[in-house]
């Protein structure tokens, strides 16, 4: 005599099971999607260090680079990391990066004396730094060793808040230059125009006309 098995039974009763860890356990975003903030350690020196870690930009479309921002040793530093070799050990290139609509910025960079694919810059940390926080995207170009130039659009959406953790881990702070008298140049003002509600834009267009006006009085 042959025995028949059936599943519907068992079937019918997982679905209201699954469909239950699906309302409660909601897919999460990859880490690797977004802006992340680590803790590691120096292979050498054996310190803990910390930094800001971009996505990677979208298959297809760029060239496989992520940015770092990284406290080490209680000095800021900005990292690119290819999957492509860049120069030999312990050499310098190009780096240029654009964020949003402000001009390129090019910078020249290391390869650090273990690799071939990760370079880095301490005197110009800061500067990048100002301009990420308060950017939604960033366009880069590495120039490699034979003159081949990697690419890559990184977006910023949520690596404000990483990088000023490991900026606050070297014991220093964002300064609004707004607010200190620093010079706030057309293109800042842009980049923070492009951010407001229509109805905000027009506020500010108004209150500008009304600074001209008073300028232009006698």
């Amino acid at each position: 005599m042959k025995l028949r098995f059936t599943f519907a039974p068992l079937c019918m009763q997982a679905q209201p099971r699954m469909l239950a860890l699906l309302l409660f356990c909601p897919l999460s975003v990859s880490a690797a999607d977004t802006w992340n903030y680590y803790q590691e350690k120096d292979r050498l020196s054996n310190r803990t260090y910390s930094l800001a870690r971009s996505p990677l930009p979208p298959r297809g479309l760029y060239d496989n680079i992520r940015l770092e921002i990284v406290c080490k040793d209680s000095a800021l530093q900005v990292v690119v990391d290819a999957h492509s070799l860049i120069a030999s050990q312990g050499s310098g290139f190009d780096f240029e990066y654009q964020v949003d609509k402000n001009p390129p910025v090019t910078m020249p960079m290391n390869t650090f004396k273990d690799s071939r694919r990760r370079g880095y810059n301490d005197d110009d940390a800061k500067r990048i730094i100002d301009e990420i926080v308060t950017g939604q995207s960033i366009f880069i170009r590495v120039t490699t060793m034979i003159r081949k130039v990697l690419s890559a659009k990184i977006s910023l959406d949520g690596a404000a808040e990483s990088v000023k953790r490991v900026v606050s881990d070297c014991g220093l702070s964002l300064v609004d230059r707004v607010a200190d008298g620093s010079a706030y140049s057309l293109a800042e003002f842009e980049q923070e125009f492009n951010k407001l509600s229509p109805e905000n834009q027009q506020q500010v267009l108004d209150k500008i006309k009304q600074i001209m006006y008073i300028q232009k009085a006698p």
